[in-house]
């Protein structure tokens, strides 16, 4: 039985991909029973040909194409959905991840208490522009303040969560930046993991500042209002 599935969410990232795929096959390899999961978003570039041509090197290797562009969200949840182990890690696509940190989340994991069951990466040294470092440091500020979510960094790609409790969640385009909260909401805990992270070397950003920001406040009061209405009641069977 496969242990791990690594969900990878993918647009345009076709230079990104082999040298992506090697370090997750190498940071896996030998330790667990794993799966790679890439979920294209519809790409218009050849990234589903050179994810077709590497699947002769990499047998662990699985192809979920989006028939029409549904963001980064809805790649992740239909990665979940198709995977068959029962812990996921996610990492994005453009390299920016090292999967190097899975086995440290999956330490983490050991011995952990039964209600933690996502792990999040803590990118505590960021590797972006000087814009998107602090804008990503005022969202989560606001973030933080109004979900009171305990999470320092939300926004890192690299995670590791128990699967049923995911497809439990409610979901949404761009709940995948919400998941600590979503996690709390539900009844469970999260655990921050301090992790890497590097520049992009290969392709463009697939964000702006402003779409972030516009799209971020309207997602936050939904969540905010979620958090409010969530009721978790123990039961116990007589």
């Amino acid at each position: 039985m496969t242990d791990l599935a690594v969900v990878v969410p993918v647009f345009n990232e076709r230079d990104n991909i082999p040298p992506l795929l090697a370090e997750i096959a190498s940071a896996l390899r030998g330790r667990i029973d794993f799966e790679i999961i890439y979920v294209d978003d519809d790409s218009t570039d050849d990234s589903v040909a050179v994810l077709t041509a590497a699947r002769a090197q990499y047998p662990e290797l699985r192809i979920v194409r989006h028939l029409t562009r549904s963001g980064q969200s809805t790649a992740v949840w239909n990665g979940v959905r198709a995977a068959r182990a029962p812990w996921i890690a996610t990492l994005d696509g453009d390299g920016q991840n090292d999967p190097a940190d899975i086995p440290k989340l999956l330490a983490a994991r050991e011995g952990a208490k039964p209600e933690l069951k996502l792990f999040a990466g803590w990118r505590v040294t960021r590797r972006d522009s000087f814009n998107k470092r602090i804008s990503s440091k005022v969202a989560n500020a606001v973030r933080s303040r109004m979900l009171q979510d305990d999470t320092p960094d939300t926004g890192c790609g690299l995670k590791l969560f128990e699967r049923e409790t995911f497809l439990r969640l409610p979901y949404f385009d761009h709940m995948h930046r919400y998941l600590p909260a979503l996690v709390k909401r539900a009844g469970f805990a999260s655990q921050s993991v301090p992790v890497g992270h590097r520049p992009r070397t290969a392709g463009t950003s697939k964000y702006g500042m402003l779409d972030r920001l516009w799209v971020g406040l309207a997602d936050l009061r939904g969540v905010a209002w979620l958090m409010r209405r969530a009721k978790v009641t123990r039961t116990e069977e007589v």
